[in-house]
């Protein structure tokens, strides 16, 4: 009989050759071909990002889609952009990664208690992904969920990702918390099935260099995803 870790990893393969979007993969692959100047040397993954992490662990984090000359360019997400920087740095402070930065796939990085995964696993244009992507990756989001079973702590990077999730739980059947789900900064739910759904702003440059999200705000949610893990 497959095992869950097994079946896990043949959803990862599932993913990393989907080509269900024919403008994602439009624009995945043009910019793994065209590039920019300062990584023209390197070779870019230009394909769906596999998620990241122990699928046995205890906190979730779901963001938005890779970068395009991020995650889409080293193949692993939040790794090789400025957003990483904030992630690992809020992950690695609070005892969730090993270190604080994340460059490419071959860094070393290992997370702890942590997995991460995304709601769009390819880099969209303008970072704006159509409805009906959204659909379509929901399947991939859907069937982790399952696998993954009932995690303590799940933390929702941005409102696409709030949203994703919610949905996708609703489709396998999960409970929904007693009070209606509102994306904003800090906003915590608890559902029937004892897990902490916490809501963060994305760390995105637009957000980043605007202050509409600081470091000590962002902070501030894995300071609570490790006090509820602690307890």
């Amino acid at each position: 009989m497959i095992s869950e870790r097994d079946k896990f990893a043949v959803l990862q393969r599932t993913i990393v050759e989907c080509r269900k979007c024919p403008r994602l993969v439009e624009w995945r692959e043009c910019v793994a071909h065209e590039k920019v100047k300062r990584h023209r040397t390197e070779k870019y993954w230009g394909r769906p990002v596999p998620a990241f992490g122990n699928p046995d662990a205890a906190l979730i984090i779901i963001g938005l889609a890779p970068a395009a000359h991020g995650g889409n360019r080293t193949g692993r997400l939040f790794t090789g952009d400025r957003s990483g920087d904030w992630f690992f740095e809020a992950m690695h402070n609070f005892g969730f990664a090993n270190q604080p930065t994340s460059i490419s796939r071959d860094d070393g990085l290992k997370l702890h208690n942590a997995f991460m995964t995304a709601a769009l696993r390819c880099a969209p244009p303008n970072n704006k992904p159509f409805p009906e992507e959204m659909d379509n990756c929901r399947v991939f989001l859907r069937q982790e969920l399952q696998l993954l079973g009932s995690k303590c702590v799940v933390v929702l990077l941005g409102q696409i990702a709030f949203r994703a999730y919610f949905k996708a739980w609703r489709e396998i059947g999960g409970h929904m918390p007693v009070r209606r789900p509102k994306f904003s900064h800090g906003a915590e739910y608890v559902l029937p099935e004892r897990i902490t759904v916490i809501a963060s702003y994305h760390p995105s440059q637009q957000n980043t260099q605007t202050g509409r999200l600081t470091r000590a705000m962002f902070h501030q949610i894995f300071q609570r995803a490790r006090k509820i893990l602690d307890q």
